[in-house]
């Protein structure tokens, strides 16, 4: 799904950089291939049609229209708007001085010890090992 959304937008960015001077209708083709790019990537119509009509505003309230190179003004403007599209700064990870706990869940003989074997962190190395089912 991100892999065809990159695609459509990369070509349809290209497009829009090797022009030397773009028109409205320009304009309005790159946000039609961006609308049916999004859409095919299962964005919300609603989320669709509301980053596009910001984004035409913004493309032809930038004054990209004529200029010797509007492409390059037209990619930073997606670019911005697709990151205040999908929150803004990226939000760090906070993790927990004490890990959760994991319950694993399932029909007997389905290999839980194995999987919970796999998940639990390995022993401290010197330290001694329980050898009781289920111990570390």
């Amino acid at each position: 799904m991100f892999e065809s959304l990159s695609d459509k937008l990369q070509a349809t960015l290209a497009d829009v950089r090797n022009r030397g001077t773009l028109s409205e209708q320009d304009i309005d083709a790159a946000m039609r291939e961006i609308r049916l790019g999004l859409l095919e990537a299962d964005v919300n119509f609603k989320v669709v049609r509301q980053f596009t009509a910001q984004l035409k505003e913004r493309c032809l309230g930038a004054e990209v229209i004529g200029r010797l190179n509007p492409g390059q003004q037209v990619v930073k403007i997606v670019a911005e708007e697709l990151t205040e599209l999908m929150g803004g700064a990226s939000a760090g990870l906070s993790f927990s001085p004490r890990p959760p706990t994991v319950i694993l869940m399932a029909a007997a003989g389905l290999g839980q010890d194995d999987g919970e074997r796999k998940a639990r962190p390995a022993p401290a190395r010197g330290a001694l090992l329980d050898r009781r089912p289920g111990g570390v």
